[in-house]
């Protein structure tokens, strides 16, 4: 084997370019997931607009998401466990939010000329879920994954220093307090820190305080790379942030 040869059968140590989950454009920051908080509600926005059709399918959950080629949606109404697919190429340069709406009108125009033809609403959503692959994979696909974590600011933590895993600590009140005895050493303003740095630290400790007192959670539903339809709110859902070590 020569040694191109090998080279190739090496695993690449390139590091895999991080997307917004909106656009899909290139991301730079470590910690974003979007290109900015516009381009999410753009998405959103769209997805909350064309809610229709999946009322109209009795649809129970559903979830969205998109390759470089392509835009998927798949959703399982009530009462069965089969999964419906709809698959839709994406046009030269065209956004996923674009696609999705090119997707929904199409599906939408199928449902209304059947209406129209049979005044049936049952036939109606027959022939468009007739449209849809059906793939065979289990309904938890497209069932929510709920996961609880603590209710107390990314910023809080960020500014203290600490990790979501810490919070579970059995010596809480003491983590805690040592994090905040090491930013107060680093800005206090009589040790050359800025006082407006030191009121976000001094801030941050008693929220933190607070919080240890009376722990409370927050149950988030969704998916960390999907955006994710509830039938029962009748509204889309952008993919839930997941930390890490919680």
């Amino acid at each position: 084997m020569n040694s191109r040869a090998k080279q190739q059968l090496k695993p690449s140590t390139k590091r895999k370019s991080r997307l917004c989950l909106s656009c899909g454009d290139v991301l730079t920051g470590r910690r974003r997931r979007y290109c900015s908080d516009y381009c999410r509600q753009m998405l959103l926005a769209a997805l909350n607009r064309r809610t229709g059709l999946l009322t109209a399918l009795g649809t129970r959950y559903a979830t969205f998401y998109f390759t470089r080629w392509m835009v998927i949606m798949d959703l399982l109404p009530y009462g069965t466990d089969q999964i419906y697919s709809f698959i839709l190429p994406r046009g030269p340069g065209q956004k996923p939010r674009q696609a999705f709406c090119e997707m929904s009108n199409r599906l939408g125009d199928v449902w209304w000329a059947e209406k129209n033809r049979s005044h049936k609403r049952y036939l109606a959503s027959k022939v468009v879920l007739d449209k849809a692959h059906k793939p065979r994979i289990p309904k938890e696909v497209v069932m929510p994954l709920t996961t609880s974590v603590p209710a107390v600011g990314s910023s809080v933590l960020l500014t203290l220093r600490l990790t979501p895993a810490q919070l579970s600590s059995d010596n809480l009140l003491d983590e805690i307090k040592r994090a905040y005895r090491r930013q107060a050493k680093r800005h206090h303003p009589d040790l050359g820190g800025k006082t407006e740095a030191f009121r976000r630290i001094h801030e941050a400790y008693e929220k933190l305080l607070n919080w240890a007192q009376h722990p409370t959670l927050i149950h988030r539903s969704g998916f960390p790379d999907k955006w994710f339809y509830e039938g029962m709110s009748n509204r889309w859902k952008a993919p839930i942030a997941q930390r890490r070590g919680f």
